[in-house]
């Protein structure tokens, strides 16, 4: 994805709100061994950016002036109540250096699965996003996991999903990522009897 930048040259409280009141956002890129840039971006494409998941989880393609680089999104600062982006942070990437990211996981086939199907279980997930190193090349926009073979009583562990060449994970633990719950026995309503 690519990101439409301008250098900004005054900084504080004023400046920032007369940039915001003219439709641009304050931003900082810093890292990569680099001097940190004051940066503006328009906020409309900004805002409809932030919206998209590939936006928080992917290497992006910085436009400054003409100059392109490599940019993870690292901090987003939201207005409490308004629909309004206070300021962005982004941090450049060294292509030969391995980056820790969380990554988003999209799990499916759970439907299809036993467990749902034949033993009518309640599948949720416990986890929704997990840290991984890699270089940046091969940062994945997600983490896929299927859940088809699913059966009642049994659990997916962090350990168990099959990652993309090239990604590791970064926990040490292996925590459950989705759990599997037996339908609840009907209960009878008040007054009535118990079926036999």
């Amino acid at each position: 994805m690519n990101v439409v930048a301008f250098a900004r040259a005054k900084q504080g409280t004023g400046a920032s709100r007369r940039l915001r009141n003219s439709g641009r956002t304050p931003g900082i890129i810093y890292g990569a061994a680099a001097e940190p840039q004051l940066i503006e971006v328009d906020h409309n494409s900004l805002w409809y950016a932030l919206k998209k998941e590939a936006f928080h989880a992917s290497v992006l393609e910085l436009d400054l002036d003409g100059a392109k680089s490599q940019v993870l999104l690292r901090d987003v600062q939201y207005h409490p109540y308004k629909q309004l982006v206070l300021h962005i942070d982004f941090q450049r990437v060294d292509a030969n250096t391995a980056l820790t990211m969380k990554v988003p996981v999209h799990f499916s086939g759970a439907e299809e699965s036993p467990a749902v199907k034949i033993d009518k279980c309640l599948v949720t997930p416990v986890v929704t996003e997990i840290q991984v190193i890699c270089m940046p090349k091969d940062l994945p926009e997600f983490i896929a996991v299927d859940l088809s073979k699913l059966e009642k009583g049994s659990t997916v562990h962090l350990k168990d999903i099959a990652l993309p060449k090239g990604v590791k994970l970064a926990a040490q633990t292996n925590p459950a990522l989705v759990s599997v719950a037996a339908p609840a026995a009907a209960e009878p309503a008040e007054g009535e009897a118990p079926a036999a």
